[in-house]
């Protein structure tokens, strides 16, 4: 009696094994079938080109169906700790893909490669890490995103055209510690010269579009004779056009802007602002999530400059 007791003790034993092997190789098996988790980190979602971007971003989600994703954004501009903070809640929820549209090309460095030495992919989109950031940081990140010089030279360009040469400008700016900032106000700066117009004043508005009316209000009391205004991003043009409708300007001054967002486009139609350029924001995301998940599958780290288009949006062209 005491054999054949353990003999079936042995024989459930030996089954309640094989059960719980078959159980850890089905969990196996599903964690390795698991749809990849994808954080799009964004700058501030009250700008109208991070909002149509989110909505780009989900759309690709469900038309692929084989990622899940989380996407967060800052409240203003200038918040860079939330998107340190998101970047760093990817990294303990122990994320797959990060993608990240730095607000600061140096401050967001860090957590970047935070992220990175914990294994997750990394794809840097929309505004570039800051190169010797990143090179003092041991890092070699592919940037996916526009040529902003040119598109700032293209709607510069256009102004120039507009107004002819010896014309004041006034140039509204974006955030300083942001590389595309920078490049717009380059491209700016190239049309300028090559248009020569006169730049009579520079200053950041923060990518606001408040802070742009404040900006701009008192440039303009102060240099009333001026014919045209280079802004970085459209949210910014919307503040100018307001400052040059209370001022009985509008349509006398020829604004030029950046990302083709829905709220410029009938301001073009009435010809309170002559162009924009248009980076495809919808689609920018959708890309660089792609690369992300590419990349981590076939294990081969994104490298160089992955150039997304761009195009000039005048009354002519605008869809």
């Amino acid at each position: 009696m005491t054999i054949a007791f353990h003999s079936r003790q042995r024989r459930g034993i030996a089954v309640a094994a094989a059960a719980l092997a078959a159980g850890f190789f089905l969990t196996a098996a599903h964690a390795d079938d698991a749809k990849p988790r994808v954080g799009l980190v964004m700058k501030s979602l009250a700008n109208e080109f991070f909002k149509n971007m989110t909505e780009g971003a989900l759309a690709h989600e469900k038309k692929r169906g084989d990622f899940t994703l989380k996407a967060v954004g800052m409240q203003s501009e200038t918040d860079f700790d939330a998107q340190t903070a998101a970047v760093e809640n990817f990294v303990t929820q122990k994320y797959d893909v990060i993608v990240i549209a730095p607000a600061d090309s140096r401050a967001m460095v860090a957590p970047v490669a935070k992220a990175l030495k914990a294994g997750i992919t990394v794809v840097n989109f929309d505004v570039a890490l800051d190169p010797a950031a990143m090179k003092k940081a041991g890092l070699d990140l592919a940037f996916v995103g526009p040529d902003n010089r040119a598109g700032a030279k293209l709607a510069g360009d256009e102004l120039a055209k507009a107004i002819g040469p010896g014309a004041k400008i006034v140039i509204i700016e974006g955030n300083p510690g942001a590389d595309n900032a920078l490049q717009r106000k380059l491209g700016f700066e190239d049309a300028a010269k090559a248009g020569k117009l006169n730049i009579v004043a520079s200053q950041t508005a923060h990518w606001e579009t408040e802070e742009a009316n404040a900006v701009f209000t008192n440039i303009l009391t102060a240099n009333p004779d001026i014919k045209g205004v280079m802004v970085a991003n459209d949210s910014m043009a919307l503040g100018v056009s307001k400052a040059l409708d209370a001022a009985g300007k509008s349509g006398q001054i020829k604004v030029v802007g950046f990302d083709n967002i829905p709220a410029i486009r009938p301001l073009i139609k009435q010809g309170k602002v002559l162009a924009t350029v248009d980076q495809f924001g919808t689609e920018m995301a959708a890309n660089a999530i792609d690369y992300g998940i590419k990349s981590r599958k076939d294990k081969q780290p994104l490298k160089g400059w992955v150039k997304t288009p761009i195009e000039l949006v005048t009354a002519k062209n605008l869809k």
